[in-house]
C-alpha cells in the first residue's frame, strides 16, 4: 500500500497544494462510530487511526472537508493539530515506528457525497433516505478519509442512525443495538483493505432477501416495502453472475458478502462500492419492466468491479481503463452467457460506431491516459480486451488475468504491469496491442471489423444495413426474410427501421408481417419510429397497447391518441391505472393526454391535474418529476405550486435533472411565466 510523505504545516498553509505521495506513512486501519443525523443533515463520529511510520517525516495528514475537529490524540496523549477546509494534519518529527494509533472526534454538514433524499411529503416528520457516493475520491467530505484510491486499508464502522430503519454499510453486520434514546447501532466490519472512496453506507425503509452462491457467498438483495414482487425481475440472474465471474476470474470473490440497495435520486445508474453496490431505483422493475430497462448490464458491471477496482485499484488516473475497461468487457462476457452471442456482438458493433465517428472528428482519446471519456475508458477499454483476448487466445488471456489478480491482490497495478502478466502468460510480444489499442487515439476501425465478421449475426446485419439507400423494389425479398419466424431481434428492428423510411400504405404487407412476428423489439421499432398510422395498419397498432413492453404501450398511447381523436378514450380507458416503468411514463403521458381530451369531464381533469402536479414535488424520484413538469410545460399548465417546486429542483443535486430544471424555468421566464428575479 502506498501512503503519504508530507509537506510541511508552513508549506500547506502557504501554497495550499495537495501532499505529495510516498512511502513514509502507511495508514492500515480505521475504527469509527458515526451518527448520522438525517434532519439535521449532519454528521459526527469517533474516530481511531492506526497507521505505521516507514520512515522519517515531519507530518501526517489526511482529508477531510469542511470538518471540525476535536479531542486529538495521537498514542493516547492530546497533541495539537491543524485542519482547513480540505484536511488535517500533525505536524512534528516522526520517527518509523509500528501501530502507531490516532483518535479524534469530528463534526460535518456535507454538501456532496453523503446525500438525504425526503421521501415523504410532511415537512416537520419528514421520511428520509440517506445514502453516499464517493465517486473516486469524496468520501472525506462525510468521513476523515484518503481521497489518494492508493491508500488502501480495513474500515470497521458503526453507525448510529434513527430507529426503525435500515443501515447497510461495507462488511459483515456484527452487531444491530436498539437503544433506548430511539437511535439504533449497526456495527460492520471489514477484513481486507480497500481505497476510500469505496466506503459507502444506505439507510432507510428497506426489505432485503437472501441468496447464496455455489460458492457460498451471501448475497442481499435490498428493496422498499411492498415491491417484493420487483425482485425477481430486478434482481434476476445475479447468483448466476457471481458464479460466472468466480469461474471466469479464476479469482475467488474477494469480500465478506455482496449487497446490493436502490436509492432514490441516484447520481448515476450504479456504484461499485467495496461488497456494497448502490444502484438508482429507476432499475427496480416488474417482469414487464424487466424487457424495457433491465439492471442486468449495471449488476454485472458493478460486480465485476468487486475483482477490477475494488480488488486491484489503477495505480494512477492514466490507468483508469483497468476498471472501467475491465468491468464492461467483463459485464459484456456474463451477458452473452444470458443472451447470447448476437448481443454480444451487436454491443460491440454498436460501441465502434461510436468509437469510430469520434475518431473520425477528431476526437479519439488514447486509452491509457488522464481525463478520458466515458466512452473511452468503458468502451474503448473494452474493445481492447475484446482484441488482446483474441490476440493471444482465451487461455492465455484468462491465466494472464488469474495471475495479474493474484499478484496484486488488494494493491494498486498500471497498465505496465498487467501488460507483463499477459505476456508472460502468452508468451507473446505485445508492443503493437500496447502501441495500436492502449496508446494510439484513433480507434483501429479495420481490426475491429474484421472481428465483427467472425460472427454470422454480423454478417448478416451489414447485408441488412447495406441495403438502406435502396428503393424498397430492390430488397422487398431481404426485408421480408427479416421478418421470418423466428425474428431475431435486431435484424427485425432495423427492418423497421428502413421501412420507416418509405410511405407506409407502400409498406402496409411488410409493415404486417413485422406485427405479426410476434418479436417484442420489432414490434417496439414499429412503435417508435411509424408515427403516421394509416387506416389499413390501425388495429394491428393498437395491439401495441397490449404490449409486454411499457416503452411500446407508451408509444402506441401517443400515436394512436394524435392520429385517431375519435377514439381518444377507449385508447385511454386501455391504459388507465397502469403505472409503467418507474418513472411512471405511462402514468404520466395518461395523466397528460386526459387533461388534453375534450371529452374527459372537468371534475375528471381536476383530479389528473391534481395527480399530475404532485409528481413534481420534491419528495418524488426526480425521473417522475422531470416527466411531470415536462407535460405540465406542454400543455401551458404550471400554477405557482408547480413553478416553486420547479424552482426547488434547480438546486438538486442531480446534474442532469438540475440542468433541465433549469432551462425550463429560463423558458418559462422568457415567455413571462416566471418573474426572472
Amino acid at each position: 500500500m502506498k501512503a503519504h510523505n508530507f509537506l510541511t504545516f508552513l508549506t500547506l498553509y502557504t501554497l495550499g497544494v495537495s501532499a505529495q505521495q510516498t512511502s513514509a506513512v502507511d495508514f492500515t486501519h480505521l475504527r469509527a462510530e458515526v451518527t448520522i443525523d438525517p434532519l439535521k443533515q449532519a454528521v459526527a463520529g469517533d474516530l481511531l487511526f492506526t497507521f505505521d511510520v516507514l520512515t522519517k517525516t515531519d507530518s501526517i495528514f489526511i482529508d477531510a472537508q469542511k470538518m471540525n475537529f476535536s479531542e486529538v490524540f495521537l498514542n493516547g496523549e492530546e497533541v495539537k493539530y491543524g485542519n482547513d477546509e480540505k484536511r488535517f494534519w500533525l505536524t512534528g518529527k516522526f520517527s518509523p515506528a509500528k501501530e502507531q494509533q490516532l483518535s479524534m472526534r469530528y463534526t460535518a454538514e456535507p454538501k456532496q457525497t453523503m446525500y438525504f433524499i425526503r421521501t415523504s411529503p410532511q415537512e416537520e416528520a419528514a421520511e428520509f433516505q440517506v445514502w453516499t457516493q464517493g465517486q473516486g475520491k469524496n468520501t472525506s467530505h462525510w468521513l476523515p478519509s484518503f481521497d489518494d484510491p492508493a491508500e488502501k486499508l480495513e474500515f470497521d464502522i458503526a453507525y448510529i442512525y434513527p430507529s426503525g430503519k435500515w443501515i447497510i454499510g461495507n462488511g459483515e453486520l456484527e452487531a444491530h443495538q436498539e437503544r433506548k434514546d430511539s437511535l439504533a447501532l449497526w456495527q460492520f466490519n471489514m477484513d481486507k483493505p480497500m481505497s476510500s472512496y469505496l466506503v459507502a453506507m444506505a439507510a432507510g425503509d428497506f426489505e432485503n432477501e437472501t441468496r447464496y452462491s455455489k460458492s457460498g457467498i451471501t448475497m442481499e438483495f435490498y428493496f422498499p416495502p411492498g415491491l417484493e414482487v420487483r425482485v425477481e425481475p430486478t434482481y434476476r440472474h445475479s447468483e448466476f453472475l457471481m458464479d460466472f465471474f468466480e469461474e471466469e476470474t479464476g479469482f475467488a470473490y474477494p469480500w465478506n458478502n455482496y449487497k446490493q440497495i436502490p436509492v432514490q435520486d441516484f447520481l448515476y445508474a450504479g456504484m461499485e462500492n467495496t461488497g456494497t453496490t448502490i444502484f438508482s431505483d429507476i432499475f427496480l422493475i416488474d417482469s414487464i419492466g424487466y424487457n424495457d430497462q433491465n439492471y442486468i448490464n449495471i449488476n454485472a458491471h458493478e460486480l465485476a468491479h468487486q475483482w477490477f477496482g475494488n480488488l486491484i485499484t489503477a495505480a494512477s488516473p492514466e490507468d483508469h481503463w483497468l476498471q472501467e475497461g475491465f468491468a464492461t468487457y467483463y459485464a459484456l462476457l456474463a451477458e452473452k452467457e444470458i443472451f447470447g452471442d448476437d448481443y454480444y456482438y451487436r454491443k460491440l458493433f454498436k460501441t465502434a460506431e461510436e468509437l469510430k465517428q469520434l475518431s473520425d472528428s477528431g476526437k479519439g482519446q488514447a486509452l491509457v491516459g488522464r481525463n478520458g471519456s466515458s466512452l473511452t475508458y468503458y468502451q474503448k477499454g473494452a474493445w481492447a480486451l475484446h482484441i488482446l483476448n483474441e490476440t493471444i487466445g482465451k487461455s492465455a488471456f484468462d491465466l494472464g488475468v488469474k495471475n495479474y489478480l493474484e499478484k496484486y491482490q488488494f494493491a494498486t497495478a498500471s497498465t505496465a504491469q498487467f501488460l507483463a502478466e499477459m505476456e508472460l502468460a502468452s508468451g507473446k510480444d505485445l508492443s503493437a496491442f500496447e502501441k495500436n489499442w492502449l496508446r494510439q487515439s484513433a480507434f483501429q476501425g479495420t481490426e475491429a471489423l474484421e472481428s465483427l465478421k467472425k460472427s454470422p449475426f454480423i454478417q448478416k446485419y451489414l447485408e441488412l444495413a447495406a441495403a438502406k439507400p435502396f428503393p424498397v423494389s430492390d430488397k422487398r425479398n431481404l426485408l421480408r426474410n427479416a421478418f421470418r419466424f423466428p425474428v431475431n431481434d435486431y435484424l427485425g428492428q432495423e427492418a423497421v427501421l428502413q421501412l420507416a423510411l418509405e410511405d407506409p400504405v407502400e409498406v402496409a404487407d411488410l409493415y404486417k408481417k413485422a406485427f405479426s412476428s410476434g418479436n417484442l423489439f420489432t414490434r417496439q421499432a414499429i412503435a417508435f419510429s411509424l408515427q403516421q398510422i394509416p387506416p389499413q395498419l390501425k388495429s394491428e397498432y393498437e395491439g401495441l397497447l397490449k404490449d409486454d413492453s411499457y416503452l411500446t404501450r407508451e408509444m402506441a398511447l401517443y400515436n394512436l391518441w394524435m392520429n385517431f381523436p375519435e377514439d381518444r378514450m377507449e385508447y385511454l380507458n386501455s391504459l388507465q391505472g397502469i403505472e409503467g416503468l418507474p418513472d411512471k411514463n405511462i402514468e404520466t403521458l395518461w395523466l397528460a393526454l386526459s387533461l388534453a381530451t375534450a371529452e374527459v369531464p372537468a371534475a375528471s381533469k381536476r383530479r389528473y391535474f391534481k395527480k399530475l402536479s404532485e409528481y413534481t414535488a420534491p419528495y418524488q424520484k426526480f425521473q417522475v418529476r422531470e416527466k411531470a413538469f415536462g407535460y405540465l410545460y406542454q400543455l401551458n399548465a404550471f400554477d405557482e405550486n408547480t413553478i416553486q417546486n420547479l424552482q426547488e429542483a434547480t438546486l438538486h443535486h442531480n446534474s442532469r435533472f438540475r440542468a433541465f430544471s433549469r432551462e425550463l424555468l429560463k423558458k418559462l421566464q422568457e415567455q413571462g411565466l416566471v418573474s426572472g428575479q
